[in-house]
């Protein structure tokens, strides 16, 4: 999963739906944090505010109630009265156990109680790690003498005072043993698991959820790379409503672009032909011209008119993909006949590097020469031979750079001039461009699925470099 680091220095996920899981995820963190937090709050008042009011109520009312009852009964009762699960302790307090009040003072003074080994603390699943908040407010709120105190051994239990004693602090009382391990605490394992199973849950719909949303953009951003690509792709209106309207207002678009674009090419395409016949009366009227020099005017006129009918044809063939017919090429010993052909017709075009290897490529004959001669001739024309062209191979691309020892391209201008009717100097008007021949190149090249880029030469001239996609196992031994 693609990432990066804001400023703060966090890792950030870049895809949509990941953030939105991450941010659901955290949303419900809080939510969960914040709710156990204030449940703790509100469950330290109640036990604050109502547990321990009743549970002082019980006490005072049990002790009044052992009171009427014989010392030589007590036990028993209390046995009977608890269905044998409490008992009475009538002797000082366990070494085991210790009040709250005292443990505490004791260890603010370090040491233990004569006689008593130091308790070791109970585990962080035990419930009277929980118990103890209650039983120091429970000994806060008693004033009668009555005190409470817990075990400090392996079992858990809990001692309340029954007898009435002048000293609260001392322990020569009787003791109502209750134990505590039969009582669950009060956050379990079970608990804990179906807390930690509902969490899972969440995100597993929150996940769904985000899946379901970012689908659609995730199919959008694709088509509109694709659109930008040159090869525009539809999709399919899905997920919430407004991503499916998104989808149809993008398919709108599609329509009038592949509308408009039809219209462009009708129209690029019916202007030469219509322009063919008055090209043609004019030649003729220019041969039955008796002034020599008028003849020459109107055929160089003429043939500059044509070569503008000839870049329009060629644009719209370039640009039409319904016209390709790809097949497999040796593009190496294509491209070697090619500037063959320029070096034998006296142009100032070389070859200087060709890989020792079949580069094999899936391309149109036809364009890629158009293509080839369109480069070359621009930069015979507008830049300054000799011009050089070589060809090497990269893991997955066929690599062929066209460099001249012209002026170049200024970096900010490149952008502009694959544009159609881009001119960079109005001396191009001269010579009857008009500026389709590298935008012409341009869309070849991506009917090819490859890229061209305009840079500079190492010697100040304009250096153009084309990469192809080699076919699987396209380059092999000679």
């Amino acid at each position: 999963m693609a990432s990066f680091k804001n400023k703060l220095g966090i890792l950030v996920p870049r895809s949509l739906s990941a953030r939105l899981i991450l941010l659901t995820l955290g949303t419900l963190l809080v939510v969960q944090a914040a709710t156990l937090a204030t449940v703790a709050h509100f469950r330290q008042k109640f036990t604050e505010q109502v547990t321990v009011e009743v549970t002082a109520t019980t006490i005072r009312t049990l002790r009044q109630s052992l009171a009427k009852v014989p010392a030589a009964e007590r036990a028993e009762f209390v046995r009977q009265a608890s269905r044998n699960e409490w008992r009475l302790w009538s002797r000082t307090l366990p070494a085991n156990a210790q009040l709250e009040r005292r443990i505490r003072r004791d260890n603010d003074a370090g040491h233990q109680r004569p006689g008593a080994t130091p308790p070791k603390p109970p585990p962080d699943n035990d419930l009277r790690r929980e118990l103890r908040y209650f039983v120091d407010a429970l000994n806060a709120r008693l004033d009668d003498g009555t005190r409470v105190g817990l075990s400090r051994g392996p079992v858990p239990r809990l001692y309340i005072s029954l007898a009435p004693n002048e000293n609260p602090e001392s322990n020569a009382q009787e003791w109502l043993v209750i134990p505590l391990d039969q009582l669950a605490p009060p956050v379990s394992t079970p608990a804990i698991l179906a807390w930690l199973g509902g969490m899972g849950l969440l995100l597993l719909v929150a996940a769904a959820f985000s899946w379901h949303i970012t689908r659609p953009l995730t199919r959008l951003s694709r088509a509109a790379d694709q659109l930008a690509a040159g090869k525009p792709q539809r999709v399919e209106p899905a997920g919430p409503t407004e991503t499916r309207r998104l989808g149809e207002r993008f398919n709108a678009m599609l329509d009038t672009l592949a509308e408009s674009d039809a219209v462009r090419r009708t129209l690029l395409a019916g202007l030469p032909h219509d322009l063919k016949g008055p090209l043609a009366r004019m030649r003729l009227r220019a041969e039955m011209l008796d002034s020599t020099d008028a003849q020459e005017g109107f055929r160089k006129d003429i043939h500059d008119m044509q070569r503008i009918i000839d870049q329009f044809i060629g644009f719209v063939r370039g640009t039409d993909l319904s016209t390709y017919t790809f097949a497999t090429l040796d593009l190496r010993h294509w491209l070697e006949e090619q500037i063959s052909a320029w070096e034998s017709a006296g142009s100032d075009v070389h070859m200087i590097a060709l890989p020792d290897t079949e580069v094999m490529i899936n391309a149109d004959r036809t364009a890629l020469a158009r293509l080839i001669d369109n480069l070359v001739t621009n930069a015979l024309n507008h830049a300054t031979p000799p011009v050089e062209v070589s060809l090497s191979v990269t893991q997955h691309h066929a690599v062929i750079t066209i460099t001249d020892h012209g002026k170049g391209i200024d970096p900010e201008r490149r952008a502009e001039a694959l544009r159609p009717f881009s001119r960079l100097d109005d001396a191009r008007t001269l010579t009857g461009s008009v500026g389709l021949g590298l935008a012409l190149s341009d869309a070849i090249v991506k009917a090819h699925q490859g890229t061209m880029k305009l840079g500079e030469a190492a010697s100040g001239g304009l250096a153009i470099t084309i990469s192809l996609p080699l076919l699987s196992g396209g380059q092999t031994k000679a």
